[in-house]
């Protein structure tokens, strides 16, 4: 009683750039979509937009793709859009995009005419099938890489690394039945996360250093904290390298601050966000991307970086022997906090956070209402 129905249900043309012509007009049946391009002049570039459905309801798996070199140097071709391993469910549909260019020359080309036949084969998806993801992914789905506003950004100082930037990115994640956040999507595949809630108040240290090796909230976070998570979960975090190095406040180059906070490392599975996590989860990189710029215009960086909180809170990192870097209540970042000085010590708050082995899945599509979640 199952139907199977997977077609070509449209094709439609459009000037990318220069002045091509359809030199007839694209026509499609349900298993062939054909067009005939006029190109002029170098540079040249028409696109067709195939849609392929499955009107069926069986669903479907694209098998293998076919798509041949150019039989012309002058005139160039590239497919997009769907991808070999890719799942087209019932009821659903897919774009290839096949674009032609006049490729720059130098003179006249003796052959005037290019052919290409592009060849889908699509069989029956087996029962469960997950295709492969081939580009960024969290948690084994597929993500999309944004350039502007909420959402994850390559990370610009370390290459392989993604960031959610922005005032509400969708990176809420299911932890230890809260939710946390993610931060990062580290450079070998381990996901830094942050709790949504914080901790009560809470001095960095008592034992007079600014070193978080030995501070007592150090301490606290990696024994009573660490042992108070459910141990279901406990397999996910794993110990970490991370960056506790003193920041200088003269210093305006981010990058010269994430080589000062590497310049110490303290491996362990609970700590706190890093002085630069805080400036880099920004998307106003223009107004807010380094430290002078975040304290200068805080009243309108704070309102585009979701690890801002409406209280004082510790980061990891020092800024000499005597103060400890904080992300104050109006978004400031501020190192008036002396740990060694009980009326600060325990002013600020507590932001729990870990790494999280890259050999998790996740569901969910991480907003805050449906979060990603460990399957």
């Amino acid at each position: 009683t199952s139907n199977w129905s997977v077609k070509i249900t449209d094709i439609q043309s459009k000037v990318v750039n220069g002045t091509p012509t359809n030199a007839s007009a694209p026509t499609h049946t349900d298993t062939t979509a054909t067009f005939r391009t006029t190109l002029t002049s170098p540079g040249d570039t028409m696109q067709y937009d195939v849609t392929v459905s499955n009107e069926g309801d069986i669903d479907a798996k694209l098998d293998k793709i076919t798509v041949p070199e150019s039989t012309n140097p002058a005139i160039g071709f590239e497919v997009k859009g769907i991808e070999e391993g890719s799942l087209l469910r019932s009821k659903e549909t897919a774009l290839l995009t096949v674009t032609v260019k006049y490729n720059d020359v130098t003179e006249q080309p003796s052959n005037l005419t290019a052919d290409l036949e592009v060849t889908l084969d699509y069989s029956q998806a087996p029962e469960g099938y997950v295709p492969p993801v081939t580009g960024p992914s969290i948690g084994g789905q597929p993500v999309e890489i944004v350039e502007s506003g909420d959402g994850l950004y390559e990370d610009t100082y370390e290459a392989g690394r993604l960031i959610y930037r922005g005032s509400n990115p969708n990176n809420y994640i299911e932890f230890n039945g809260e939710l946390w956040r993610i931060i990062a999507k580290e450079t070998d595949g381990t996901y830094k996360i942050v709790k949504n809630a914080l901790l009560p108040t809470q001095a960095w240290n008592t034992n007079s250093t600014g070193n978080w090796n030995t501070a007592t909230l150090n301490t606290y976070l990696n024994e009573e904290y660490y042992e108070s998570l459910d141990s279901s979960i406990k397999n996910y975090v794993v110990s970490h390298s991370w960056g506790v190095g003193a920041v200088t406040n003269v210093n305006n180059n981010l990058s010269d601050q994430i080589n000062a906070e590497n310049g110490t490392i303290w491996t362990g599975k609970v700590g706190l966000i890093s002085f630069s996590d805080y400036i880099r989860s920004n998307s106003n990189i223009e107004q807010c991307g380094i430290f002078r710029l975040n304290n200068n215009n805080n009243s309108i960086c704070k309102t585009t970086n979701w690890l801002f909180a409406e209280n004082n809170y510790w980061t990891i990192n020092p800024n000499n022997g005597v103060y400890i870097w904080i992300i104050s209540v109006n978004g400031l970042i501020t190192n008036n906090y002396n740990f060694a000085n009980a009326v600060f010590a325990s002013t600020c708050l507590v932001r729990p956070t870990v790494y999280l082995t890259s050999n998790i899945t996740l569901s969910g599509t991480g907003t805050q209402s449906d979060p990603f979640t460990i399957v």
